[in-house]
């Protein structure tokens, strides 16, 4: 799956959202051309007309193109008259019957790779909490990216790179990602892009452990957040688990290595090949 495809898969996701979020009756989006000073505006619900569809929106024009530019929701009561923005666009707004719009950036590593939008056709104030729902779903959109983006790299590097002895610095580096991925995991709440993200993990993790060895996915965040230095409530709020469920976990690591200690399970996983 390319970049683009999974943005545009994330900006369908993200408007379907918006409108359950908002009650807003038209929303619509798209992302930023790559190396351009422009969106480009390739999905919509709830249009009555192709007016805006494919519509090119440079960075700074418009609505969506000051989202852009300044990196920041930004909103209108009555599109057509307002004066806080420029008018390259009222023909293809008007066309659709817009009056009052808001425009959310989805900005990523400081960059906007993307505008959603919320619109009205009457002309009236859209009130702080719908720009929050709105801001809210963009976030989501954000974050979904990059967790893409990192699983992304994380494969290709996986399938590109003969593995890191286990004692390397490279490795303690595998280490600290692996722990850091499986624990986003749980909060990504795409299904698709959860199972990405996992299958990244997988290939974080060596080959070749012992036989016999084996840990249950949760014993194994634990494990990874113990080996990093995190106490027990340290790994509770990382993981989004009660503190006795984390000791609850970490004990039945514990007796599946053979361990008395959190260091001895510690070794006895790196011993398995397992990414403690």
């Amino acid at each position: 799956m390319t970049a683009d495809t999974a943005g545009t898969m994330e900006i369908q996701g993200a408007l379907a959202r918006l409108r359950r979020a908002t009650g807003l009756p038209v929303v619509f989006g798209g992302l930023v051309d790559p190396g351009r000073r422009q969106m480009r505006i390739t999905e919509l619900s709830g249009n009555a007309t192709v007016a805006l569809r494919s519509l090119a929106v440079t960075s700074g024009s418009g609505l969506g193109g000051k989202a852009v530019a300044l990196a920041r929701p930004c909103a209108v009561t009555d599109y057509s008259v307002s004066r806080q923005i420029s008018h390259e666009y009222d023909a293809a707004v008007a066309e659709e019957g817009l009056r009052s719009v808001l425009a959310v950036p989805v900005v990523v590593r400081r960059r906007v790779r993307g505008v959603l939008y919320g619109a009205l056709r009457t002309a009236q104030p859209l009130g702080d909490r719908t720009l929050s729902a709105a801001v809210t779903v963009a976030r989501d959109v954000e974050q979904a990216l990059v967790v893409r983006e990192e699983a992304g790299g994380l494969l290709a590097a996986a399938r590109a790179e003969p593995a890191a002895p286990a004692g390397s610095a490279a490795w303690e580096q595998v280490r600290e990602a692996h722990a850091a991925l499986r624990a986003l995991a749980p909060r990504i709440t795409d299904p698709a892009l959860r199972a990405e993200l996992l299958a990244a993990c997988g290939l974080l993790a060596p080959g070749g452990a012992a036989p016999g060895v084996s840990l249950a996915p949760r014993e194994l965040d634990v494990l990874a957040c113990v080996a990093a230095g995190a106490t027990n409530a340290a790994t509770a709020q990382r993981l989004g688990l009660r503190p006795e469920t984390v000791k609850s976990y970490l004990r039945s690591a514990m007796r599946r290595l053979g361990a008395h200690t959190r260091g001895e399970a510690v070794a006895a996983a790196r011993r398995a090949g397992l990414p403690a």
